[in-house]
């Protein structure tokens, strides 16, 4: 359903340093590294079939975060869950809500992380145990 989810960052360069450690633990390449006509640098992390993307705000206003929303990237495991969240926490994130670890819901139990990005986005990571 979804082709890509953009966010904005005032320190490009943190930003690729972070998502690098992060992303690439989930598999994903170095980003694609692309500067606008009007000199903005946008990073494109490509991988399975999705693209996340960092901008510098092409309208020259600081980024800022959006209240209430989350991005979450789907984790192989729930020790990668964990991993993710360290990694993230190791490299300048800062953790959010309840510890790294299984959550019961109406339909089963899921395995989640969050935390805050060196902007302030709000990122978590996902395992669902396939349904039996």
């Amino acid at each position: 359903m979804l082709n890509h989810v953009m966010i904005g960052s005032n320190d490009i360069e943190r930003s690729r340093l972070f998502y690098n450690a992060v992303l690439g633990h989930l598999g994903a390449r170095e980003p694609i590294v692309n500067e606008n006509a009007t000199g903005q640098t946008r990073l494109f992390y490509i991988h399975n079939g999705s693209t996340f993307s960092v901008s510098e705000p092409i309208n020259g206003e600081p980024a800022s975060v959006a209240n209430g929303s989350t991005i979450g990237f789907v984790c192989e495991s729930p020790e990668q869950v964990k991993s993710f969240h360290d990694i993230a926490i190791a490299n300048g994130g800062i953790s959010i809500e309840d510890p790294p670890g299984p959550r019961e819901n109406s339909i089963g139990v899921m395995h989640l992380c969050y935390f805050l990005d060196p902007d302030g986005h709000k990122i978590c990571g996902l395992y669902r145990p396939p349904r039996k």
